[in-house]
């Protein structure tokens, strides 16, 4: 059996920082075992936010030391991908239980994800392969610095929080679009 190389083991690490993320954001704002956090509220949203950072800091890492050292798997690019969507996907369904963020925009930025996701899987089965695209990118930032500005919660930051939440829906919208347009033969049957 193989060893697993730094970018695989990065991306298993970022999964496994989703458990305590998840815990400490819900936990210490009354979550549902908010007793075992009582009382410390805010130190508890910046130890998860903490977590996120360093968990979204892996993601940028892993990929960089996969393509510099040609350690590029199939692993890690199925694992990738699949650990960005869960780490996010879970920050924001625990910002919609602490109602930082609407449940219809959450389901919007998810619903892209399982359409782009079931796209990319269509492509591969005829062989082609689908790069991200600037839109996908801008779309990444902005979702991932409008979830730290909900966890970090300051109310002085609110009206920045709402238009970057704003920005981010319309880059998802727009990403989507941009990549349905720019892949539509993948959908054509094969002969």
């Amino acid at each position: 059996m193989k060893k697993m190389n730094l970018p695989n083991k990065l991306t298993i690490f970022r999964m496994i920082l989703i458990i305590p993320f998840v815990l400490l954001l819900l936990g210490g704002n009354g979550g549902w075992f908010g007793t075992l956090f009582e009382g410390t509220g805010k130190a508890v949203d910046y130890s998860a936010l903490a977590i996120f950072i360093i968990a979204s800091l892996t993601d940028l890492i892993d990929g960089k030391i996969a393509r510099k050292y040609n350690l590029v798997t199939n692993f890690g690019k199925f694992m990738d991908p699949l650990a960005d969507k869960l780490l996010v996907s879970a920050a924001m369904i625990a910002l919609v239980e602490l109602k930082r963020i609407p449940a219809w925009i959450v389901i919007i930025i998810i619903s892209r994800e399982f359409i782009i996701s079931g796209f990319r899987l269509v492509a591969s089965d005829n062989g082609v392969v689908i790069a991200a695209s600037y839109w996908g990118k801008f779309k990444t930032v902005f979702q991932m610095v409008m979830v730290c500005l909900m966890i970090a919660d300051i109310p002085g930051l609110r009206m920045l929080t709402n238009v970057v939440m704003w920005i981010a829906v319309a880059l998802t919208v727009i990403s989507l679009i941009d990549y349905l347009l720019k892949n539509k033969d993948v959908m054509r049957e094969q002969k």
